[in-house]
């Protein structure tokens, strides 16, 4: 799948992915601070990630974006890791990304959708999320569980 607007693409092409840019991200995200390498590209290969990207003058393609959906195809859908590189952000790529993501015919089926954010409820409610139904979502976390020794 592509979607495109103007020099920015998105793909589900796996083969495009630059774990370089992607890993560089989410080891200092908020979320996933030291995340190794090795875990990144295990999540994206047991998940569905879309690349957003730019088309440079000289054809070659910038990773500037990604997100993947953890989901069975059939009642849920778990968006994760989301992001745009800061000096992209602020031109609705961001909106983009998750819109033709959820929209894939593949998630058409789906019926709850699910994410976590600290600092982008405002984004996520014009995508048509809203906050859990407090005492009804629980989960369980470990904290870096990749830190500790086995």
């Amino acid at each position: 799948m592509q979607a495109v607007r103007g020099a920015y693409f998105i793909s589900d092409d796996r083969s495009l992915l630059d774990f370089d840019v992607i890993h560089g991200f989410l080891s200092g995200a908020y979320w996933a601070p030291g995340v190794p390498r090795e875990i990144v590209e295990r999540a994206a290969e047991h998940s569905q990630p879309f690349g957003l990207y730019l088309r440079e003058d000289a054809g070659s393609l910038r990773q500037i974006g990604y997100m993947r959906v953890l989901t069975d195809y059939a009642a849920i859908g778990y968006v994760l890791d989301v992001f745009v590189l800061e000096s992209f952000r602020g031109h609705g790529l961001g909106r983009w990304l998750v819109q033709t993501a959820l929209a894939q015919p593949a998630f058409a089926g789906i019926r709850t959708w699910v994410l976590t954010t600290k600092d982008a409820q405002a984004l996520y409610r014009t995508l048509g999320f809203t906050e859990a139904e407090a005492g009804r979502f629980m989960t369980r976390r470990v904290r870096q569980p990749w830190q500790i020794a086995p």
